[in-house]
């Protein structure tokens, strides 16, 4: 679902109308996004040796997604400073500055409303605190080149997600060893 409500509303927020044909996006996305999702949950349900195969190869299968996708960010950044940027590089450390507050700023009250919403149940607590914050950057990239894929800029309109994800684990790293604590704590608790 997520697929296809996140551009809508980015072109909505952005104010975006008549430049972006959604119908396009949509169709991107379905075929970039969805479809292998599908295949690959046909395939995990009713192809047996599929599964067999997939199991036994897991690790190949994760490091080939790791470099695939290292491959779709560099071809994204590749493309636009060909194509040339006057981004200054004052904007791009004012940018991960912003985004590392807010993330700190959406953690603490995810938080918080965690510790207020599941009060008794503090591994969802913590299990909460970073699947709330987590952005892919697998769906990510492919709905952002889907939106801009014609602009020239389109790489830089993913720097804030390829930011993003590492300061997830900088501070999901930071973090855990209290997180756990915590957990621990309130287990014996309960």
């Amino acid at each position: 679902m997520g697929v296809f409500v996140s551009p809508a509303l980015i072109l909505g927020y952005l104010g975006v109308r008549g430049q972006v044909d959604l119908a396009k996006v949509f169709f991107k996305l379905g075929l970039r996004v969805v479809l292998p999702i599908a295949i690959g949950q046909f395939l995990q349900k009713f192809v047996t040796p599929a599964k067999e195969f997939v199991k036994k190869y897991k690790p190949y299968f994760k490091k080939a997604q790791e470099y695939c996708l290292v491959f779709i960010v560099y071809t994204v950044f590749c493309k636009t400073f060909y194509n040339g940027s006057d981004v200054d590089v004052a904007d791009v450390f004012l940018m991960i500055a912003l985004q590392f507050v807010m993330l700190s700023f959406v953690m603490v009250l995810a938080w918080i409303s965690l510790r207020v919403l599941f009060r008794n149940e503090p591994k969802l607590q913590a299990m909460g605190l970073f699947g709330c914050t987590h952005k892919t950057v697998a769906m990510g990239v492919p709905l952002i080149n889907a939106i801009y894929e014609d602009n020239p800029m389109v790489g830089l309109y993913t720097l804030p997600l390829l930011v993003w994800h590492p300061m997830q684990l900088v501070l999901g790293t930071a973090v855990a060893p209290r997180v756990a604590a915590y957990v621990e704590r309130r287990e014996k608790e309960l």
